[in-house]
């Protein structure tokens, strides 16, 4: 996510930018900040989660659902390769420095918004076009995926990859946004992108019925072209209306093509090194995608994965990156003025927000896992495949979580520099577990994969969080480190509450009222989720939790005046 010759292109360096260069976040508008932000990405999410319901009982967990899910990630992972990262690492503090510019950066952004659409435009267009190499770098040749398996991935990914330009547009404008306090757009646009995507699933189910027997063989153009054309649709109209906030920002957007002198020299030196982090995280992804299509049409595989990783990222969206994004504009100004002090607090206030609630979502996932997964699959042997990657995954939760705002705090500092050696440290154990995971039996080599992310994620985060210590005098960990301790303990009664609930239910085998069916699931999922939250709630409250109580005050505040 450039040189300056002219005195207004950039400040001086290393003279202090004064505050009042960029509107001060105080505490009010990091809560306002925040709460818009979950409430944006907690629809969105929603709709996503329905989406990827729908998509998974239309084309079934197993099977030719892997062909699509290996085109869909790849805009993905040519975005991110070129562009992941960069913006939020990069632009955002860039453009806060550049605030102080004599038109307030709007030139800045005219020529950092032309230069995008211009360099994406063309990548897009050169990834399209190679389109079958890319699926041969995802797929690795084997029985179970063969020549008509690469030739309906490849077919997906001509109608996917267009994908890339408007993922580009989407990440760019709403970056500028975010920098300028705007952050609503940002996490509400993907809502229009998941109703397209769950109209564009209706349309395909109304024209061609169940498919989750047929065969690779078995799809025709016009079945492809609206299941992955609709998913393209979607992204296109979620870029297309952040373009419709700009005025409310202040922003007047000119095609500038006269890129030299706006600074970008010093973005593109910090942006070389998110660009080798994301590079090393997407071989380490290629990997783990290659290995899990070994599996392909007979296990948990490709499409299994996405998945479960789908539904580990909802409390992370929601909470994680919600809290995150709205400390980010504020730490930068921090790292901008040298006040590690502040940066110290909130640091530390950022991290001991998402404890609370995390701890809570990892293990009341984990219980919840099984009727979770009935609602993706009404097959026994998918669902629990599905399941054991869930909770694989969610061991793994709280140190992702943690990470993402460590991170943050280098980006503040525009430090890419130690993310890539920490990404660089994560992918390598993560590489090395995978090549051993490819040589387990094809019914486990999921859950291995799941498990290698999880160990490896944890190992990153202890390591950064040692490196963010040094790097603000002041952090302290065992703070941090007793208060998880804490919340895992008031999670210990209730996931027996929860657990306890679903046994009453009939338990989790086969056929049972939890995985029966959508109505069984739902309703285990709501008693079981119910029974958690007020035993966990109730927990914290008798041990006096500060972090419960400050979470607490403000909603029961508005539930008496209402």
């Amino acid at each position: 996510m450039t040189d300056r010759p002219n005195p207004d292109a950039m400040p001086t360096p290393g003279v202090p930018l004064p505050a009042a260069a960029v509107p001060e976040v105080k505490n009010s508008t990091i809560g306002r900040a925040s709460a818009l932000l979950a409430s944006g990405t907690l629809v969105s999410r929603i709709l996503g989660f329905l989406s990827a319901m729908v998509l998974a009982r239309t084309l079934g967990l197993f099977g030719t659902s892997d062909t699509y899910a290996i085109a869909n990630q790849l805009p993905k992972a040519v975005y991110a390769i070129v562009a992941g990262g960069v913006l939020s690492a990069v632009i955002v503090p860039q453009i806060v420095r550049a605030a102080l510019h004599k038109d307030g950066g709007q030139k800045f952004i005219n020529r950092l918004v032309t230069l995008g659409i211009v360099v994406f435009l063309v990548i897009t267009v050169a990834a399209t076009l190679s389109a079958p190499l890319l699926v041969q770098v995802y797929a690795r040749p084997s029985v179970n995926f063969g020549p008509a398996e690469f030739a309906l991935a490849t077919a997906f990914a001509y109608w996917c990859l267009p994908q890339i330009l408007f993922y580009a547009l989407y990440s760019l404008l709403g970056e500028v946004l975010n920098a300028r306090g705007k952050f609503g757009p940002f996490t509400w646009a993907p809502v229009a992108n998941n109703v397209v995507m769950l109209i564009g699933l209706f349309v395909f189910s109304l024209l061609f019925g169940d498919v989750t027997q047929y065969s690779s063989e078995d799809w025709t153009p016009q079945m492809i072209g609206v299941l992955a054309g609709g998913a393209t649709l979607g992204v296109a109209v979620q870029a297309t209306l952040l373009a419709f906030f700009w005025r409310r920002a202040g922003l007047h957007y000119r095609p500038e093509f006269r890129w030299r002198g706006v600074g970008l020299g010093n973005a593109g030196k910090a942006a070389a090194w998110t660009f080798g982090m994301i590079l090393v995280t997407q071989v380490a992804g290629a990997v783990g995608t290659q290995i899990a299509s070994l599996a392909s049409t007979v296990a948990a595989s490709v499409f299994v994965i996405t998945t479960a990783w789908l539904i580990f990222m909802l409390p992370h969206s929601v909470i994680s990156v919600s809290i995150g994004m709205a400390y980010f504009t504020r730490m930068s100004g921090h790292a901008r003025d040298g006040n590690l002090t502040a940066m110290r607090d909130d640091v530390s206030a950022a991290i001991r927000s998402i404890l609370m609630l995390l701890m809570f979502a990892a293990i009341g996932l984990m219980v919840i896992a099984f009727p979770f997964s009935a609602l993706f699959s009404t097959v026994y042997a998918e669902q629990s495949s599905l399941a054991i990657v869930l909770i694989i995954y969610l061991v793994g939760l709280v140190p992702f979580s943690i990470m993402y705002i460590l991170q943050r705090v280098f980006y503040a500092f525009e430090d890419t520099r130690t993310p890539f050696i920490l990404q660089t440290i994560q992918v390598l154990v993560y590489v090395a577990g995978a090549l051993y995971v490819s040589t387990f039996p094809l019914d486990r080599i999921a859950m291995g994969l799941a498990a290698m992310i999880s160990i490896a994620g944890t190992m990153q985060t202890i390591i950064a969080l040692i490196v963010v210590r040094k790097r603000v005098p002041g952090f302290q960990l065992l703070p941090l480190v007793l208060r998880a301790l804490w919340f895992l303990a008031a999670m210990i009664p209730s996931a027996a509450a929860g657990f306890g609930i679903l046994t009453l239910l009939g338990g989790l085998g086969e056929g049972s009222f939890a995985v029966s069916g959508f109505a069984g699931a739902f309703v285990s999922i709501a008693l079981s989720g119910t029974g958690m939250l007020i035993v966990y709630a109730a927990t914290l409250a008798l041990t006096r939790n500060s972090e419960f109580f400050a979470f607490a005050r403000p909603i029961v505040s508005r539930l008496r005046r209402h």
